[in-house]
């Protein structure tokens, strides 16, 4: 049945955004560095890699440079109007063709890359190999603003690999154990919500069983008890 609202959705959305994705595409191709898509191998449903689709917001050669797949709030590769699409999320919009292809779903864990996907454990790694990833998830509902985490005294690697990642994962595992249609059509409603109202704590009602973030992350995330 999943599978089968991803089709529809999917469809749907890639008519229904047409006229605002055939601007961004020509606007991408006559600046920065004329890069309309970034295609990269992410781990999708039984660790099988699969080409994920975004715009180009950042330097072509980006994951060799600098802090290479972890993304910094001010990153110095990201093109200027690369910034405004990834603030606004619509560098993502291109996965809708992952979607409709069968490499994604609508709602999942997020898609990793080699890199980010070994950072977590052994555990959340069978968790995350047995669905397909997500456009969106209850990860990225919570998790909304993962460059301004990594920010200031936060912003380097080891914090990612002993702070981040690990709460990542924890819910990441809580979306596998507790899959089914009801959570993702409510993670759908908390897509749109937060799209609307970026410093809500509802998510924190709405899924009332979630893992509790460390404590570095409470304020960060919005958590109420």
């Amino acid at each position: 049945m999943q599978r089968l609202f991803d089709i529809i959705f999917s469809t749907l959305a890639l008519l229904v955004l047409s006229p605002l994705l055939i601007p961004i595409i020509v606007l991408l191709r006559f600046s920065g560095e004329g890069e309309v898509f970034f295609t990269q191998k992410r781990v999708g449903k039984e660790g099988e890699f699969f080409g994920l689709f975004k715009f180009a917001t950042m330097l072509k050669d980006s994951p060799n440079i600098g802090t290479g797949t972890i993304t910094m709030k001010g990153d110095p590769r990201i093109l200027p109007f690369g910034g405004l699409l990834r603030k606004s999320k619509i560098n993502e919009l291109p996965q809708l063709l992952n979607i409709f292809l069968g490499d994604m779903s609508v709602i999942g864990p997020r898609p990793l890359t080699k890199d980010t996907f070994s950072c977590y454990s052994a555990v959340t790694q069978d968790a995350i190999k047995s669905v397909r990833p997500g456009l969106s998830g209850v990860q990225q509902v919570v998790i909304r603003n993962e460059e301004g985490l990594m920010d200031g005294a936060s912003a380097s690697v080891s914090f990612y690999d002993s702070v981040l990642a690990p709460y990542k994962g924890e819910l990441e595992e809580w979306f596998v154990s507790n899959k089914s249609l009801s959570i993702y059509f409510l993670s759908i409603l908390m897509t749109v919500w937060i799209i609307l109202a970026p410093k809500s704590s509802a998510v924190w009602r709405v899924f009332k069983d979630l893992p509790e973030p460390p404590c570095v992350l409470k304020r960060a995330l919005n958590y109420t008890d």
